[in-house]
């Protein structure tokens, strides 16, 4: 393995070592809040705590920023490695420019997320978040770029792809930390029962990242095997 293969690693070891494990406990403390609430109206009272709610809350956070932090590495890393090697910072500079400045827009935006009070800053901050991450995955066609792109979509098999689920996941992190002030405000509790459904999508999703990120780190080369890869036939599984 050389720098390059080290760097496609870091996406993976992030997610592992750190997203993961938030969500185990987000999970966890979600469960308990819920059980807290059904006890409290039922029964009156619950063993258990009330800081499970803060905790949630905090957590999830946390959360948020992980996952869509995990998410721009990993776009970031075909779209600056395949930059290199197709040399456009020289031949496309205002492309390189524009794709940097939307990396950090899409950061400032959920930094402002975070800090906004109001539910229409919310709103924006939360909707130029879910942009700048769109247009980043999507660069291939906002910038009209022939070919391939940089980004690899497994658009054929959409329904499979590593990519698909982790941009929907990271768009539904961004709603649920652009809403949890509204839950909380809410006394119809519909706020509250959109996030309990979309989350629990969201967990679905997580699990199936970890079986398609499985699978692509199976499927991609190291960077020195890629041109006798590429000689192969797909179709009838044959290499020269």
């Amino acid at each position: 393995m050389n720098l390059t293969d080290y760097a496609a690693l870091i996406h993976p070891a992030i997610a592992i070592a750190f997203v993961f494990p938030i969500i185990g406990m987000v999970v966890n403390f979600a469960w308990q809040t819920r059980q807290r609430r059904l006890q409290s109206v039922g029964e009156g009272k619950s063993k258990i705590p009330s800081v499970v709610g803060k905790e949630h809350v905090k957590l999830g956070k946390w959360l948020t920023s992980a996952v869509v932090g995990v998410c721009l590495l990993g776009l970031a890393y075909p779209t600056f490695d395949k930059a290199i090697e197709n040399q456009a910072f020289t031949k496309q500079p205002g492309e390189m420019v524009f794709l940097i400045l939307m990396f950090a827009a899409t950061i400032a935006s959920l930094v402002f997320l975070y800090r906004a009070q109001t539910r229409l800053w919310r709103a924006i901050f939360a909707f130029l978040s879910s942009l700048g991450v769109l247009v980043i995955g999507f660069q291939d066609i906002i910038l009209r770029r022939e070919g391939f792109g940089w980004i690899f979509r497994r658009d054929y098999e959409w329904q499979y792809s590593h990519f698909y689920y982790g941009i929907t996941v990271t768009l539904l992190m961004i709603f649920s930390l652009a809403i949890v002030q509204e839950i909380y405000q809410d006394r119809s509790n519909r706020w509250r029962y959109a996030h309990i459904i979309l989350n629990c999508f969201a967990l679905l999703l997580f699990i199936g990242q970890g079986m398609t990120g499985t699978r692509d780190l199976l499927e991609i080369p190291l960077s020195w095997q890629e041109t006798h890869l590429y000689k192969c036939d797909f179709t009838n599984k044959t290499c020269p």
